[in-house]
């Protein structure tokens, strides 16, 4: 070959090499303008409509957001998530309604107190049966209901508590030690749900929770809308000692404690410390409920953008979002369709743009990305946690789960929180692309919250598998020390679990706009890279992912 022509094919190709490579860099910036507030508020508007009628689980409005979600998917280009035929994986779930005119009462010697169902308390079955009848059962103050062998504590020593009811403070002790208990951070051990399984495990026929704002997160009204209406829940395969759960608000509590001669206070400051007893208050409890049952279907819809690596191509990243809620319910200044635009048809919204975005790579990432929608989050994590245990790829080859529930509405901040800051080497990636954006990563705001174990990420990290979940930023650009927190706190405190989370033409959505950014760099270094993410030495989860079969 002439040296002259030689030289020049190679410049040519060294030019359609750089052409190349800038043509795919090109391509990931230009998909990104696909994540743009016309297409979240399109579908958050539709999902969060008063025509799919809050979409609790098992309903025709329900249906109608499915429908949805699943054509959005296949015209995004998504497979159908289950065996490459259908983009829906069905379950059956139990939908619950209790007879209202329960009772629920407290007696010691001649002294009686019967609460008032929703404004004192709130009472669902523990088991799935029609009656619940369960007469003088004694009532066991237990402190916070835990037993918890890696800080060597055990609120109940060995006591029999079979038959007995308990009644159980929420969240987890506050020993003032920043390494027990997480410190400020909640653990799983402070949420209601571990507090019914510990009751269930102890033999307990009923367990009542003392409601307040400050331990839970959220004020009585989420507790009144969230445990009254129809309830829904697997069903039952094995037979539970605990006929009854229940709420119960501080005041109530304390005028019952009151009458054994007891002071709550006292019991409560009593239960701060690990030599903490069991105390008999000497009150029995009656309980009479009626419950009506139905099967119906739960459905986690699904698509999969399959990935481009013949041998990692066989592992996932999982993006999930619920898009369920509470339905109809108890009517509020005239509107009982508890629409759940934030909450979370916004999440939704979020996974829908993300996937349209990744598929307009092109070249798809290398390992395969699962977009699902599940079911029954607000119900206790149903949907997810039946794909956890019915998974499409299996958990060791799942590198990662994204969950997004509830969007930043308000605007652009300099932060970006991460909910479970300091559990995985996902921390790292977010930590690369926020500086990108000139934000600062911040470990969750309100740890005392439990959030981590109170959205879908968590039923994955309970089969091993490391999550990523971003809660609202606090600096917001333009605004004032202090708004963030004050527009965020007074939204959950007016708006959460209540049938004004509408859809609002008027949201700024230029902050989540440059959260799914981030997520959308994450989740795609997650998907290219040949490490899966780990769990942090001494996580709580690490071991769980190691004994992954």
């Amino acid at each position: 070959m002439v040296p002259g022509i030689k030289r020049y094919l190679l410049t040519l190709i060294a030019i359609v090499l750089v052409l190349i490579t800038s043509c795919e860099q090109t391509n990931t910036d230009k998909v990104l303008e696909r994540i743009n507030d016309h297409s979240l508020n399109a579908r958050i508007s539709f999902i969060s409509d008063d025509l799919t009628t809050g979409r609790a689980p098992g309903s025709h409005g329900s249906i109608i957001a499915q429908r949805y979600i699943a054509s959005q998917m296949q015209q995004i280009g998504l497979q159908p998530g289950i065996n490459d035929s259908s983009y829906y994986q069905n379950f059956e779930i139990v939908k619950i309604d209790i007879d209202t005119k329960m009772n629920l009462k407290f007696t010691v010697d001649n002294k009686t107190i019967e609460p008032v169902y929703y404004e004192e308390y709130l009472l669902f079955p523990g088991v799935q049966k029609e009656i619940t009848n369960i007469e003088n059962a004694e009532l066991v103050f237990a402190g916070y209901g835990i037993q918890a062998q890696e800080f060597n504590w055990d609120d109940f020593k060995d006591m029999d508590v079979q038959g007995k009811v308990l009644l159980i403070m929420n969240n987890d002790p506050d020993t003032g030690n920043p390494d027990f208990f997480g410190g400020k951070a909640r653990l799983y051990y402070g949420r209601w749900s571990y507090k019914y399984e510990q009751a269930a495990r102890m033999g307990a026929a009923g367990a009542i929770i003392i409601h307040t704002t400050e331990s839970a997160g959220y004020p009585w009204q989420v507790v009144q809308t969230s445990w009254s209406g129809s309830q829904f829940e697997l069903i039952q395969e094995e037979h539970s000692s605990l006929e009854y759960k229940a709420w119960i608000t501080e005041d109530i509590a304390s005028r019952i404690v009151e009458m054994s001669g007891n002071n709550l206070d006292e019991l409560q400051a009593r239960a701060q410390k690990s030599d903490f007893v069991p105390v008999h208050l000497g009150i029995k409890v009656d309980c009479n409920m009626k419950a009506n049952y139905q099967k119906t279907t739960g459905v986690n819809i699904l698509g999969v953008l399959p990935g481009s690596d013949p041998v990692l191509s066989k592992e996932a990243v999982v993006i999930t979002a619920h898009h369920d809620h509470l339905g109809i319910g108890k009517s509020i200044d005239g509107d009982s369709i508890y629409n759940g635009a934030l909450d979370n048809a916004s999440g939704v919204a979020s996974i829908l743009t993300l996937a349209e975005a990744f598929s307009e790579l092109n070249k798809s990432p290398r390992r395969s990305l699962v977009f699902l929608a599940v079911d029954g989050e607000e119900s206790g994590l149903l949907g997810s946690w039946y794909y956890a245990q019915n998974p499409t790829f299996s958990p060791q080859d799942i590198a990662a789960n994204v969950n997004i529930d509830f969007i930043n509405v308000w605007g652009k901040t300099r932060d970006v929180v991460v909910v479970g800051y300091g559990k995985s080497t996902i921390d790292d990636l977010v930590r690369e692309y926020a500086k990108k954006q000139d934000r600062v990563v911040l470990p969750d705001l309100t740890p005392e919250q439990g959030m981590f174990y109170r959205s879908d990420q968590f039923s994955f990290a309970k089969i091993g598998v490391p999550g990523l979940y971003l809660d609202t930023g606090q600096d917001f650009i333009g605004k004032p020390e202090g708004w963030g927190k004050e527009i965020t706190d007074n939204w959950r405190k007016t708006h959460y679990h209540q049938p004004s989370d509408e859809y609002d033409p008027t949201w700024d959505l230029s902050g989540h706009i440059e959260d799914l950014n981030l997520l959308f760099q994450v989740a795609l270094q997650i998907a290219d890279r040949d490490e899966m993410p780990a769990w942090l030495p001494g996580d709580e989860f690490e071991k769980v992912r190691q004994n992954v079969p």
